[in-house]
């Protein structure tokens, strides 16, 4: 399984930065997002950063990784991880609700 890395540009060169995040770092290659001002956050997937995220969307994928790894330990109860989640219904965005949702 490939999991993307949200990480934290530390320094950025012309077309690499030092990205760091959750005591983990490494080079990516800018060239998909161009070069970024540092404390953004971006997504590093095989050495590449691939997205540009906001710090509300780092932090969501940064739990997501760490429920993983608590599930990996044998840890059942995740849903600390996932707070924007629990106690509510989770709704479809509407580019993906059919014509029933919608005059409902």
């Amino acid at each position: 399984m490939c999991l993307g890395t949200p990480l934290q540009v530390q320094t950025c060169l012309e077309t690499q930065a030092w990205c760091e995040a959750d005591g983990e770092g490494e080079w990516l290659d800018m060239m998909l997002v161009g070069a970024q001002p540092p404390g953004t956050w971006v997504l590093g997937f095989q050495g590449t950063a691939r997205l540009v995220m906001t710090p509300d969307e780092a932090a969501q994928a940064r739990a997501g990784r760490a429920a993983l790894a608590a599930v990996q330990r044998g840890d059942a109860d995740v849903d600390a991880f996932f707070a924007d989640l629990v106690g509510r219904v989770p709704e479809l965005p509407p580019h993906l609700r059919g014509p029933a949702s919608e005059s409902a």
